[in-house]
């Protein structure tokens, strides 16, 4: 790897309020750099003792509905119906203009 060309990679706490989910890994965010957002300013000390930086973030698998489960199906048979009910009126219209 070329020097000074990668940013620094360590461990960062990636934390969800909503859900109140928190899980440690390694990110580029860890370390300052001039062209990213930069290395978070908050810390949290994790349950080995160390303290890190945290990143919040909006949704997680903890809180996201499609991993929740929680998830809403479209009714789309519902849509279909609601289309045919509209246009039934002008069917029936044409139909009766025609006369066998």
């Amino acid at each position: 790897m070329k020097q000074n060309l990668h940013p620094t990679y360590g461990p960062v706490v990636f934390r969800d309020a909503s859900a109140g989910f928190t899980f440690l890994t390694r990110s580029t965010l860890a370390g300052s750099t001039d062209s990213g957002p930069g290395r978070p300013t908050a810390t949290i000390e994790w349950s080995d003792g160390q303290t890190y930086p945290v990143v919040d973030v909006e949704i997680s698998s903890a809180s996201h509905p499609f991993w929740t489960g929680s998830a809403r199906v479209v009714d789309t048979a519902g849509r279909v119906e609601k289309f045919r009910q509209r246009y039934a009126k002008h069917n029936t219209s044409t139909d009766s203009k025609g006369g066998n």
